[in-house]
């Protein structure tokens, strides 16, 4: 199995709903987010890769017009933690790049989550 991974960075706020008022994360506060796609395929093609790397532009595309310098609880329709938000990438980005099978989301350099597609 070969795999390959490429990294994403954006800056947002967000609010996490469902906290104790004490709790840091109940209010507003902001993270410079990495976001990590990882692929896998059992062959490579002609030129020897998974994937193009430039293929994944589209990534970039995105999170640099939805998400990059906003306030995710305006823009997502969902409580937007990490753990919520690497299955929403997932699912956003596995359409057009089928050889996607996680995605991790990093707040900081000490915390990941990661949606992982099970079955891939």
């Amino acid at each position: 199995m070969y795999k390959i991974s490429k990294q994403f960075s954006f800056s947002a706020s967000h609010i996490l709903e469902g906290l104790p008022q004490e709790h840091p994360c109940s209010r507003l506060h902001g993270h410079n987010y990495v976001i990590t796609v990882h692929l896998r395929a059992e062959q490579l093609n002609s030129v020897g890769f998974i994937k193009d790397y430039r293929e994944l532009d589209s990534v970039k595309r995105y999170i640099d017009s939805t998400l990059d310098h906003r306030h995710l609880n305006d823009v997502l329709s969902f409580n937007p933690t990490a753990e919520n938000m690497a299955r929403y990438l997932y699912d956003v980005f596995v359409k057009d790049i089928p050889e996607l099978y996680a995605v991790e989301v990093s707040e900081t350099p000490k915390t990941t989550a990661i949606y992982e597609a099970d079955g891939k």
